[in-house]
Order: structure tokens, then C-alpha cells, then sequence
């Protein structure tokens, strides 16, 4: 079976739903590992009004029992407390009178286009699901994916380079450090006077009624060589963490190892050179190439860049256009971040946790937790069997 994923809910709606399919028997799971990154996702200087009324946790009312999955699908649900101010705009049954239409679209969203494509005459039948509140489904979806991969020893860590046009200097750190760092700065930067920089950053464009963007980074450390595949587009996996990372809301660019910056090099200074040990076996001294190559991972730590756009809801509004009438309008408000980059650094990791947990159990296979183990180690141990 393989692993896969669905949410529903809207963002003002009574509730988020997930159903993860396709997990292994035996995984060790309660609410708290869910829980954990949730209350992470909700962190960070520069996050709006909403973040004050949420209080995420998630109930799991399928596939756990007694703190283990069972092999069927895990099923989960996040209430939203704020449905408690729109249940008339936002109730099920059609009501005695219409909710005033939202028909102002705002530059950036998903409002027009999506009423274009589905003829709707209130934008809010868009904004709804097309919002940024569902990427807390999958930051659970993707916490129960994390735990798969600890328990595998996989370890899944983000941090924030930068916010505006204020960036962190690059740090050679081991992942777990740069997390620790990172997990003490408001803006989950790992360098203290670069995050300062960010604070100053964001509170200066919330003074100006506007928004800003940045650019955060995803390590995985653990990862085993051989997952993904080099023998068809779809396949490789290079291109399902980019198309990953890309469906996470504000996203506009991902970087794999050296990214852009690969292009104005020169080959000798982008390539790892590759060594051999007897005891570590094949290895690279350096991670230019971000721990994949030719669509597969190499065994070094898989390191993925995103650069997110400023958030498209300002409170000083940009020109809009009436749907009703073609009229020249100011774009709608609602309630939003300025800055939402450490949020959705915490997504990230979601993402690329699921990834690489549906890659790996490609290429393992099982039902249950203690055979995906023992499928990886006898792949381990065939690997340093190689050279002898």
C-alpha cells in the first residue's frame, strides 16, 4: 500500500480532517507527536490575530490504539475555534438569507482565479479551502511521517536563512545544533544577531501595513542512499520534494543543495568528490548537491532551500476589481500574518518528512514497523557489503 494523504476543512469551517493511509503497523504514536508541531507551526514574530484564538490539538479518532498504529488508516481532526464567529456565514445548511458575498479579490490570492475556475459569485467559496490554515492538516500528516522516520533513524530539522532583505550568514553546523538554535529565535533563525535583524524587519512592515517574505531551509539527516529512482520523471526524487515543497501555500521557489547559485559555478566547484571507508563506506566531504543525485539520494543529508513571497492579505489594501460590476475597488481584508516564514518552515519539514517517508517505504516495503526495519537494515548491510 502505498502512503498518501488527505485533508478537508476550511478555514473557518467547525474543523480540519486528515487521513493518512498507508502507515506501517506498530509505529508508537499519540497526540503529543502531532501536538508538538503543531504548537510549532504557530509560533513565530509576525503571525496575525488568528494564532491567538487557535489553540491546534489534535484528536485521533482512527488507526491508533493503545499507542500504536494498526495498519489502517489513521484518521485525525483539528477544530477551529474561531468557527464559533461564523457559524452563520459558514454553516452547512443553506440559512434563511446569503452571508454578504466576499467580491473584492485580493492581489496575490487564490480568489480570483479560483472564482474564475469554478464560476463562483462569492470569492469566499475560495479563500476558504485555498488559505494557509490548511497547511495545519498537514503539518500533523507530516508529524506522523517524522515519527516513522525517527523511529528509522531519520531526523528532520528546519531553520530560517531570511526575512526581507535581512539574511543569516551561512553556518556550518550539524543539523541538530542549527535546530536547537533555531528553536530559541522568534523567527527560528539560528544566528541571534541575524534574527534581531528579522524582529526589526517585520515590526517596521507591520507599522507600514504591510508584509514580508523569506527564505527557510529543511535538513534531513539519516537518510539512506537509494531512495527515489533515476528511470522516469515522476519518479526521481528530486522533483517530488520540489513539487512538495511547491504546493505549500506563498511558496515561489525551491532549491536543492546549491540551488541557483550551482548555475555561475563551474563543475569542479559544484560536484562532491566521492571517498571510501571500510567503515562508512562510500562518502562525500562536502553536500553540494543536497544529499540527491540523478533523482536519488546519496546518503549524505538531504538539504532543500524555499524562498516564500510576503503575504498576499495587506492591511494597506492594493487596487482590486469588483467581480459584481468591473468597478475599481481596494482589495478585501481579512485577518492575517505579516510574516509567516518560521510557519512555514515548520510546513516544510512536513513535507519533506512525508517525502522521504513514502520514498522509504517504496523502497523497503512492510506492513509493520519492526519488518520495515528489518527490510533497512539487511539493505544497509548489503550495501557495505559492496566492497569487501
Amino acid at each position: 500500500m502505498a502512503l498518501r494523504f488527505l485533508t478537508a476543512g476550511e478555514s473557518h469551517g467547525p474543523a480540519l480532517t486528515g487521513i493518512v493511509e498507508g502507515m506501517p503497523a506498530g509505529v508508537p504514536l499519540s497526540a503529543a507527536d502531532l501536538d508538538r508541531d503543531l504548537a510549532r507551526r504557530q509560533q513565530g514574530h509576525g503571525r496575525g490575530g488568528r494564532m491567538r484564538i487557535e489553540h491546534d490539538r489534535v484528536e485521533i479518532t482512527g488507526g491508533v490504539r493503545r499507542g500504536r498504529t494498526l495498519g489502517s488508516p489513521v484518521s485525525f481532526l483539528i477544530r477551529n475555534r474561531d468557527f464559533a464567529h461564523w457559524q452563520e456565514s459558514m454553516a452547512v445548511e443553506a440559512g434563511e438569507r446569503d452571508p454578504e458575498p466576499l467580491v473584492r479579490p485580493r492581489p496575490g490570492h487564490a480568489d480570483l482565479a479560483g472564482g474564475l475556475k469554478y464560476g463562483v459569485r462569492d470569492l469566499r467559496d475560495i479563500l476558504e479551502r485555498s488559505s494557509a490554515r490548511e497547511t495545519a492538516a498537514r503539518v500533523a500528516a507530516g508529524a506522523v511521517a517524522k515519527v516513522l522516520l525517527r523511529e528509522l533513524g531519520i531526523q528532520v530539522q528546519s531553520h530560517v536563512l531570511a526575512i526581507g532583505g535581512e539574511t543569516a550568514p551561512e553556518r556550518d553546523l550539524p543539523p541538530g545544533e542549527l535546530a536547537a538554535l533555531a528553536e530559541a529565535s522568534p523567527v527560528r533563525c539560528a544566528d541571534p544577531e541575524a534574527g534581531q535583524r528579522m524582529v526589526a524587519a517585520i515590526d517596521e512592515a507591520r507599522a507600514a501595513g504591510d508584509s514580508l517574505g523569506g527564505v527557510f531551509e529543511v535538513v534531513a539527516a539519516g537518510v539512506p542512499p537509494g531512495l527515489g529512482s533515476h528511470v522516469q520523471w515522476d519518479r526521481k526524487l528530486d522533483g517530488r520534494i520540489a513539487g512538495a515543497f511547491g504546493s505549500i501555500p506563498g511558496i515561489k521557489g525551491v532549491e536543492q543543495g546549491l540551488g541557483f547559485r550551482a548555475a555561475a559555478l563551474r563543475g569542479s566547484q559544484v560536484h562532491d568528490p566521492i571517498y571510501y571507508d571500510p567503515t562508512r563506506g562510500f562518502f562525500r566531504r562536502t553536500n553540494r548537491a543536497g544529499g540527491l543525485e540523478g533523482g536519488v539520494t546519496n546518503g549524505e543529508p538531504v538539504v532543500v532551500r524555499a524562498a516564500m513571497k510576503p503575504i498576499p492579505t495587506l492591511r494597506v489594501p492594493l487596487p482590486s476589481v469588483d467581480i459584481r460590476t468591473g468597478e475599481a475597488v481596494e482589495a478585501a481584508f481579512e485577518r492575517s500574518d505579516v510574516c509567516a516564514v518560521p510557519a512555514a518552515a515548520v510546513v516544510g519539514e512536513a513535507m519533506l518528512a512525508w517525502v522521504l517517508a513514502e520514498a522509504l517505504l517504496e523502497k523497503t516495503g512492510g506492513d509493520s514497523l519492526g519488518e520495515v526495519r528489518s527490510n533497512l537494515e539487511r539493505y544497509r548491510a548489503n550495501l557495505r557489503e559492496l566492497i569487501r
